[in-house]
């Protein structure tokens, strides 16, 4: 289980997790604790930015302004806008799913063998899930 300490702790700024501490100490947890959390922030101001252009976009298009070409460039906004939110929307999925193994302990560990995914892959890839033998070995399985 996962010491809730964490959330509290105030890192150095340039804090970077390192090698030589226990592995997913609570510093590590309050680092990526506080990435993902930041990186939620900005996915959700930026639904936000998309839903009011997707919305600016299909007033402009309801109201019959400009031509055909116009329109076409409205609705090209619009399914672009979408698009990216939804992408948005499956990336805020997984935030929300690691800061959950954050909370409870699973954090950094293989959802497939419970093994550590490791210090290095975490930081390139704060959501991975699994080891780079088993990411590798999904794949091929699943092209």
């Amino acid at each position: 289980m996962a010491t809730k300490n964490y959330k509290n702790i105030e890192l150095p700024p340039k804090y970077v997790p390192k090698k030589s501490e226990p592995y997913m100490c609570p510093q590590h947890l309050a680092y990526f604790y506080h990435l993902l959390n930041a990186q939620k922030a900005e996915l959700l101001q930026d639904s936000r930015s998309a839903l009011n252009a997707v919305r600016t976009a299909d007033q402009a298009d309801s109201a019959g302004v400009g031509d055909e070409s116009d329109n076409a460039t409205f609705e090209q906004e619009i399914t672009m806008n979408l698009r990216m939110s939804e992408r948005d929307n499956n990336l805020l999925k997984k935030i929300n799913a690691a800061l959950e193994r954050i909370e409870n302990g699973t954090f950094g560990y293989s959802v497939v063998s419970g093994d550590e995914i490791g210090l290095s892959r975490m930081l390139a890839r704060p959501l991975a899930t699994m080891t780079v033998d088993e990411q590798e070995e999904h794949e091929k399985r699943n092209p």
